[in-house]
């Protein structure tokens, strides 16, 4: 289930996403015409009250709601050999883990390394919180992401890992490719086999009282730090 205004205009324009059912208000429907142009499936006109019933009262959905199928990601072995990843190990809240695929998405990585196990699904409020990513960045699901980091670093990625009292910061590590940026989640951290698969661990170098950001602000500025330049 998709709603709210960007994760489905975004379904919508992605000729890859199997469409299924879409309800729409009267204005939403319009804005839709007006903005995404033909639609590969025809909106149902309905109330806004129609999706409040099927979301619940505290979902956004800006008119829109929209079933769809899940978006196939690319097998393991066939990521390229230049990618730039981020790695979640046991980042389970969807919205945070929505926030990490928007920034994903504005920064152009190729896919998101995660496992079938502690990890939310891709649907729902973390395709809203996405606001659209979800349809540019994919999931690579993997049993064990030990064992994938050290597939990774024998493929010649540098697996970077983020945390806070790191001794190197992201500025004496540098803009490198191909790259692994590994997340952990918000308390815990990466497990202790984790850093272990890990070349370099990373800090961001904060200056003031707080130490710490949102995951998905520190995945944004470990990005800008570390992404191979144009």
């Amino acid at each position: 289930m998709l709603y709210g205004w960007h994760p489905v205009a975004e379904a919508l324009r992605n000729p890859n996403r199997e469409l299924r059912r879409l309800l729409a208000t009267e204005n939403a429907a319009l804005r839709l015409a007006e903005e995404v142009g033909a639609l590969r499936i025809a909106p149902e006109i309905v109330r806004p009250g129609t999706i409040t019933g099927l979301l619940g009262p505290d979902a956004v959905h800006q008119g829109l709601y929209l079933e769809a199928e899940p978006l196939e990601g690319p097998a393991f072995d066939r990521l390229p050999d230049d990618a730039v990843l981020l790695a979640l190990d046991q980042i389970t809240d969807p919205h945070n883990v929505g926030a990490i695929v928007r920034t994903a998405a504005a920064f152009g990585v190729t896919a998101i390394v995660t496992t079938a196990r502690h990890s939310p699904a891709a649907t729902g409020v973390l395709a809203k919180s996405a606001s659209g990513g979800l349809e540019h960045v994919p999931f690579v699901v993997v049993r064990n992401l030990a064992e994938a980091l050290i597939e990774l670093g024998e493929r010649g990625f540098t697996r970077v890992g983020l945390d806070s009292e790191a001794p190197e910061t992201l500025d004496a590590v540098g803009p490198r490719a191909p790259l692994v940026v590994v997340l952990g989640a918000e308390g815990k951290g990466l497990r202790q086999r984790t850093r272990e698969c890990c070349d370099v661990m990373a800090r961001i170098p904060f200056r003031g009282a707080i130490q710490s950001l949102n995951v998905s602000n520190a995945a944004a500025i470990t990005l800008y730090a570390l992404m191979p330049r144009a």
